[in-house]
């Protein structure tokens, strides 16, 4: 994100006060303003952690301290905000103080469940002080006061005078990301993780093995041509180093621990989970003998070998993550074979506690009369009717995380029109029946009896997916946060102050009013590629590009406008040089005319490349090499074309539904913004620009 604006730096000798708290995502459970001035945020605002509980917590307080003073110059440009310091509240003497500290006490959930996520926060003239139940409460209390900043009315970035309390409603509150159908890089994943935070949301579910779905493959002889993958990559001559096909589509051990520690520093758990022993193709290429025959996504859990090799995956990787909880999958298996998955999911419960870990499993309606799933492993409920009921999960003793598919469902293009684009607005505040709005408590959006009560104590929470059923050539990453941006914010304010519990939760006029505002701002990421602003919002302009240039944008998002005129060179071959110092003449593409971090432009048929997973999306437009062409592409978060002529050129790609059909969809890209005229690109290019808005 880029800094908000100019604020003012100097000490005001009359602030006067603010109306309020701004209605921020997600709402604030209590407020009550003051009379006094209000507190003004400046250069000389002292970040001072109670030395008492410094070290408290897992990250430590110190450490989201750190954090939060790095989000606030960011968010602000202050960025001569002095260092976090130690302390008391009593024994300093600055003028402007954010004081951390825990002691806040009577935090529960809706459940009545004492939680470390509540805190207390008071605000005058002098200071803001938050005091959490627990350091991650304290962290909460840090979004607050950045969402308050963002959203000031008054320049200087002056928050109301008052006293507030907050906790949130459930404990889980968390999206989940289809990560083994789609490759996505660590880094990508810790953007996401900084901008759910900035909206309270805790949890990152990353669905790590699974396959793409073909009817013509999955029961013919090709079913090894089917896209699958394990994103985790073993240690050099691992056990099961076999179970990787796609060796630069995983991650090492050092990412995935770099990427908990952003996540965790940011309030945010990561939930690894492996799906077995349905979607398991990944296995059955590596070990067919293990698959069920004819069925190869699903192994035999009757074979000896099954369970051993499931285990065996499991030590290898259970040692890599720190959060108290995993995900087994355990979804969509064959109904005939009930018993013999409650025994392994059972099995594998208990071969993972010894860990010290629990498990969660996807709700599967196994109809077996003779044995049940125990009941310390959580059930996520996805779907009615081929699920389990979950108000008669709780009624069982079992606790249940919602992840209904009606309501939380998203997939990377919606293929089939089976889920949206985003989160339906109008089911999030009116789905429930009766004209109310969505909460963890609503599994149903017509039949009340499959509802639930806020406090139900074995309601958990609720996670949002998105899948990517299409795979990876069916969305850029980006593509992705566009679908997820306003999604997990609205998703946030649910599963913090859920529905006609609070009388000071968001309206749907609130959310609207100061999304956009949140989005921009939200500190530690930059997915929207936003850019500073530019005088007539001309990022470059270049009258001729005779050799490679290097612009400041490594990226830049849409809306914008790029246009160049083009001759591509008529070279069909080329020399490259081998070790041994002699050439070898290979077919020439055309080479690359622009370049950035999240897309690039070659010549050949005018195709734009993701570099995350280099797949390449032809134009249906070949350059003349005999002539000038005049090319102005137009892009917005929702489609990519280029005019060239007079005539509009579409960028898109072909999504395999289910096997049944292929679904043309559009492509939205990234400007190409960093390198201009590649190093092997040999024609000519003048009249080059990249303007904001399409």
């Amino acid at each position: 994100m880029l800094p908000l604006g100019p604020f003012v730096l100097a000490v005001l000798t009359s602030l006067g006060a603010t109306t309020s708290l701004q209605p921020q995502i997600p709402s604030v459970a209590s407020f009550t303003e003051s009379d006094g001035p209000a507190f003004l945020l400046s250069t000389s605002s002292q970040i001072i952690v109670d030395s008492d509980f410094q070290d408290s917590g897992s990250p430590s307080l110190i450490t989201y301290a750190q954090t939060f003073r790095n989000d606030l110059i960011t968010l602000t440009g202050l960025a001569s905000i002095p260092e976090v310091t130690t302390g008391s509240l009593e024994g300093s003497d600055a003028s402007s103080i954010i004081f951390l500290s825990l002691g806040a006490t009577n935090h529960t959930y809706f459940s009545g469940v004492a939680t470390e996520e509540g805190y207390d926060f008071v605000i005058n003239s002098r200071s803001y002080i938050i005091k959490g139940s627990g350091a991650i409460g304290v962290w909460w209390g840090t979004r607050t006061l950045l969402q308050q900043v963002a959203l000031s009315p008054r320049p200087d970035g002056t928050i109301a005078a008052g006293s507030g309390s907050d906790t949130p409603g459930w404990e889980v509150r968390g999206f989940m990301l289809d990560a083994a159908r789609h490759w996505f890089e660590p880094s990508f994943l810790a953007d996401l993780c900084t901008y759910a935070s900035f909206f309270k949301l805790q949890t990152f579910h990353i669905h790590a093995s699974d396959n793409i779905w073909d009817q013509n493959f999955i029961s013919g002889p090709d079913w090894r041509k089917l896209y699958s993958a394990f994103r985790f990559q073993p240690a050099a001559g691992s056990p099961i180093a076999g179970l990787i096909q796609l060796q630069n589509e995983t991650w090492s051990k050092d990412d995935f621990t770099a990427l908990q520690t952003t996540c965790s520093h940011h309030g945010v758990t990561i939930v690894p989970e492996v799906d077995t022993p349905g979607h398991s193709l990944a296995i059955s290429k590596w070990k067919p003998e293990l698959m069920i025959p004819n069925a190869p996504d699903n192994l035999n859990l009757s074979h000896p070998d099954t369970i051993p090799t499931i285990k065996a995956i499991w030590d290898e990787i259970l040692p890599w993550f720190t959060s108290a909880e995993v995900s087994i999958g355990a979804d969509e298996y064959d109904s005939a074979l009930a018993n013999d998955y409650i025994s392994f999911v059972n099995e594998m419960s208990e071969y993972i506690a010894q860990s010290g870990k629990s498990i969660r499993i996807w709700g599967t309606n196994e109809p077996s009369t003779s044995a049940s799933i125990n009941t310390n492993v959580t059930i996520q409920h996805w779907d009615f009717p081929g699920d389990s009921i979950p108000v008669q999960l709780m009624n069982r003793g079992y606790r249940v995380i919602n992840s209904e598919q009606q309501f939380l469902y998203l997939d990377g293009k919606t293929g089939d029109g089976q889920f949206p684009v985003e989160l339906d607005q109008s089911l999030m505040w009116s789905g429930a029946p009766g004209g109310g709005g969505w909460a963890p408590n609503i599994f149903s959006r017509d039949d009340s009896s499959n509802n639930t009560s806020p406090d139900n104590p074995l309601l958990r929470g609720s996670i949002m997916a998105l899948w990517n059923d299409w795979g990876n050539n069916a969305t850029t990453p980006l593509e992705i946060y566009y679908q997820l941006s306003r999604s997990l914010a609205v998703f946030a304010e649910k599963v913090w102050a859920g529905s006609g519990v609070r009388d000071t939760a968001l309206t749907q006029d609130q959310f609207n009013s100061v999304y956009q505002t949140l989005n921009v701002a939200a500190p530690g990421q930059n997915l929207n590629r936003a850019v500073s602003s530019q005088p007539n919002n001309i990022i470059f302009q270049y009258p001729t590009v005779s050799e490679p240039q290097i612009s400041a944008f490594d990226s830049v998002g849409p809306p914008y406008t790029l246009t160049f005129t083009v001759k591509p060179s008529n070279v069909t071959e080329i020399n490259v040089p081998l070790l041994d110092g002699t050439f070898m003449l290979i077919p020439y593409d055309g080479g690359l005319i622009f370049a950035g971090n999240d897309s690039k432009l070659h010549a050949q048929s005018l195709s734009f490349e993701d570099p995350t997973t280099q797949i390449r999306y032809p134009l249906s437009y070949t350059l003349p090499s005999d002539a000038f062409t005049t090319v102005e592409i137009h892009a917005t978060r929702t489609y990519t074309y280029a005019l060239i002529e007079g005539s509009v050129y579409w960028w898109l790609t072909d999504l395999d539904i289910w096997g049944e059909a292929m679904k043309p969809a559009n492509m939205s890209f990234a400007a190409p913004s960093h390198f201009i005229r590649g190093d092997d690109f040999f024609g000519d290019l003048y009249n080059v620009s990249l303007v904001l808005g399409s």
